[in-house]
């Protein structure tokens, strides 16, 4: 046959051997027929086998899918004449004198199906031995490499239950490598392409997978599935793995595995798509790639403090962890609305933070005790669109900010933080500064035993605590942030990047994003909606009672 260059890794040759990946099943091509394009192979798991005729187009699909791959030859020795003893040379002699010649001028018969059993029949009566011994010692020819010393019997595997089988090993030709601990040499194989096959297959079957077993286990593993004889003690599937100069050591195996490493594979396979997909994708871009000036997206996320508080009105009293909902211009990293509460991540907290966005925050401010100016803390805006997480932003009013004001809402997917890695940084920063200075705070997540219980430290109530996050917010709009992606334009102007300055000179040199909006209609198409009831009490709205 012939075959172009990128074929050569499939091409059929006669005596290679082949193991099915899923069954295991090892073969041998024994021939091949040119005129019906077909090999005929005999499988190496039977004591008695006879030739099957194969396509060889479907071989090599099998190859090219990595159903078959392409094996060292399991039987493949380096025997010394001088050591053979005169019983094994009488054995193999004799056995060769019975089917040499029925192999070299019948080879026909013995490859065609239908007149293979007569023809053995009739030579087995002219030879004075059963058909069946005849098939055993053709399987064996077969089975171990078609040559001479394919017929030497098993000796090695022959003794009494419990005894140690002596094996003296080959030693290989070339230069030794490397040395264990114990000073003896590893030898190692020549690492061919086919061998290359089988360390990948091998990491993709045994490392690759959710028991996230060690390398060194997928390296057993390896030598057990392709470089081992299988066999059956006491009715159980024994493995031996071949001597050391016909395997690959693990300093091979590992060599490759660095070199056929693919990260994304290992930690999808191994853990899962979203740890590769949060912790360790390439950065192609960054977030401000996506925007043309202020206003263009918001991110708003909530998190829940790491800080117990107390009651306002009994200080002995722990009310719990405070929730801290911020909004951020992903353009400037301004933020842009805030709020803290009791209410956990959900429509309500995210509610009163969208309120807060678009609220004059001296006015804000100064109902917490705090005096600012304008030119402070310059954002009561509406943004073009709003990133946020499924949880807050699904259902609810969130129809009404999408037709009524024409804001769009985008959903990150779920355990992907890093979609808004804006807003989620400046979390992380807050509880950095709240544990180390704040009474209260958590220091560890786990105490252990004698440790004094934190949460007995606490001392603010919600309204400390929100006068310490606006005091936190204020500083940030106006702290330098040393990674920020300034262009040329900003370098041109020497505009040092905090966000109060990218904000102010992005609405003066970019698209104009921001938009205002009436308080009063922005509360009308968030607030929740739903049946109330007028009687001298007062308005009735789910259980509670409102007065003017």
């Amino acid at each position: 046959m012939e075959f172009s260059e990128g074929d050569e890794d499939y091409m059929i040759l006669v005596n290679s051997v082949l193991q099915n990946v899923k069954t295991k099943e090892r073969i041998r091509i024994i021939s091949q027929d040119e005129d019906d394009n077909s090999v005929y192979v005999i499988s190496l798991e039977k004591n008695t086998s006879m030739p099957m005729k194969v396509d060889i187009p479907s071989l090599q699909a099998e190859l090219e899918n990595d159903l078959l791959i392409k094996i060292i030859n399991p039987y493949l020795k380096n025997i010394d004449e001088e050591s053979l003893n005169e019983k094994q040379k009488e054995k193999r002699d004799n056995d060769w004198l019975l089917i040499n010649n029925i192999w070299n001028d019948h080879k026909e018969k013995l490859l065609n199906k239908r007149i293979r059993n007569e023809f053995l029949k009739k030579e087995a009566i002219k030879l004075g031995v059963t058909d069946i011994k005849l098939k055993r010692i053709l399987t064996r020819f077969w089975q171990r490499g078609m040559n001479k010393n394919a017929l030497l019997p098993d000796y090695i595997n022959s003794g009494g239950k419990g005894k140690n089988k002596k094996l003296k090993l080959d030693s290989k030709i070339g230069k030794a490598k490397k040395t264990d601990y114990n000073g003896e040499i590893i030898q190692g194989i020549n690492v061919t392409e086919d061998i290359k096959k089988i360390f990948e297959i091998s990491i993709n079957r045994f490392y690759r997978r959710k028991e996230k077993l060690s390398l060194t286990e997928t390296y057993n593993l390896m030598l057990r599935e392709f470089f081992s004889d299988k066999y059956y003690e006491d009715g159980q599937e024994q493995y031996k793995v071949w001597d050391k100069s016909r395997i690959p050591t693990y300093y091979q195996f590992y060599y490759w595995f660095r070199k056929l490493q693919n990260i994304e594979k290992d930690i999808s396979f191994r853990i899962s798509d979203k740890e590769y997909n949060l912790k360790h994708r390439p950065l192609l871009s960054n977030s401000t790639i996506e925007t043309n000036g202020p206003g263009t997206r918001f991110q708003i996320d909530a998190t829940i403090a790491d800080i117990y508080i107390v009651s306002s009105l009994n200080r002995n009293r722990i009310i719990g962890r405070p929730v801290v909902y911020a909004i951020i211009d992903v353009y400037s990293r301004l933020v842009t609305g805030i709020y803290v509460g009791l209410e956990g991540p959900s429509w309500l907290g995210a509610m009163m933070a969208l309120d807060n966005m678009i609220t004059d925050k001296v006015e804000f401010c100064e109902r917490h005790g705090i005096e600012i100016t304008e030119e402070q803390w310059p954002s009561q805006y509406l943004p073009e669109i709003i990133i946020a997480d499924r949880g807050e932003f699904e259902g609810y009013s969130v129809e009404n900010l999408i037709n009524n004001l024409n804001i769009k809402i985008e959903n990150t997917s779920p355990y992907r933080g890093d979609l808004k890695g804006i807003v989620e940084r400046s979390f992380r920063t807050v509880n950095e500064k709240i544990k180390h200075k704040t009474p209260g705070a958590i220091q560890k997540e786990y105490r252990e035993r004698g440790d004094r219980d934190y949460r007995l430290d606490a001392t603010l109530t919600l309204e400390e605590f929100t006068q310490i996050y606006i005091k936190m917010v204020l500083h940030h709009n106006h702290k330098m942030k040393v990674d920020y992606p300034v262009d040329k334009d900003m370098i041109s102007d020497e505009l040092t990047p905090t966000p109060i300055n990218l904000w102010n000179w992005g609405i003066e040199n970019k698209k104009g994003r921001l938009r205002v909006v009436d308080r009063d209609i922005m509360r009308l198409n968030i607030l929740p909606k739903g049946k109330a009831s007028v009687s001298r009490a007062g308005l009735k709205f789910k259980n509670l009672y409102y007065s003017s």
